[in-house]
């Protein structure tokens, strides 16, 4: 368990998430680890806990009920400039990841993270490496994740990223069907 020694209780985590049950075990754990913690389940309701807490530290769900949880991250930058943003998804791909930092997330963790892994994150210095991963990712799920990034850069068209990868449509309607591999 991480030290909660570093956190000062006047530094605030906001957590958006809209799974009610995930929200609450998540915003427990994080207060056990010496946070003070302000959730809310949608954009508009984050929005306003920001105005009025100011966050230090912000874990933000991708996908939400009324929208994307990137939309936040200028809000909150707009509010704190050096608050620290973790997105947090079960719908994880490479082009995601890279919207997240560029707009100013300090990192992306797939569902179900685990609450030292979010600590670390939230706390690590900046400019400070992660360690590389103990399973990297296999040959398939690098070329899902290839696929996967052409396809956002695409707009999500089928057609025009069939085009560009130089594979059949419907093969790569089959691909995009199933589930990323392991």
């Amino acid at each position: 368990m991480t030290d909660s020694m570093n956190i000062n209780p006047d530094d605030i985590l906001l957590i958006v998430e809209d799974d009610r049950a995930f929200r609450q075990r998540l915003t427990l754990s994080m207060e056990r680890q010496g946070f003070t913690v302000v959730a809310a389940e949608s954009i508009e309701e984050a929005g306003l806990l920001a105005v009025d807490n100011k966050p230090r530290y912000a874990i933000l769900d991708m996908k939400l009920t009324d929208g994307n949880g990137l939309d936040l991250v200028p809000t909150l930058r707009h509010l704190r400039h050096d608050i620290r943003i973790i997105i947090l998804t079960g719908y994880g791909n490479l082009a995601s990841a890279v919207a997240a930092v560029k707009a100013g997330a300090v990192d992306y963790l797939a569902k179900p993270a685990d609450p030292d892994e979010i600590v670390k994150a939230l706390l690590a210095l900046d400019g400070e490496k992660p360690q590389p991963p103990e399973n990297p990712m296999s040959a398939d799920r690098v070329k899902w994740e290839h696929i996967q990034r052409v396809y956002e850069l695409c707009d999500r068209n089928v057609s025009e990223t069939a085009r560009r990868l130089n594979m059949h449509r419907r093969t790569l309607q089959r691909i995009l069907s199933k589930r990323s591999p392991l």
